[in-house]
């Protein structure tokens, strides 16, 4: 991973997206601590996968029947 202060990667921020966008990670300091990391983005069909995957999780989940929606809630909270 390539790491670039603050200063040049808004000065050469164009070369930088490219690069990143050719697969490689980029980290971006402040006065010597990393603040931020450009990486690249996933796929499209890793994206839809795992909507598909927490669509069906949703339809298939159902509350347990022996316990109140507001029992749940209050025993989020402790």
């Amino acid at each position: 991973m390539k790491i670039v202060g603050l200063f040049e990667a808004k000065q050469k921020l164009s070369k930088i997206v490219s690069r990143v966008s050719q697969g490689e990670r980029i980290g971006i300091t402040r006065q010597g601590k990393l603040v931020a990391m450009l990486v690249p983005p996933r796929s499209e069909a890793s994206l839809e996968k795992a909507f598909a995957d927490i669509e069906r999780i949703r339809k298939n989940a159902r509350a347990p029947k022996s316990r109140k929606v507001k029992d749940l809630i209050e025993e989020g909270r402790d």
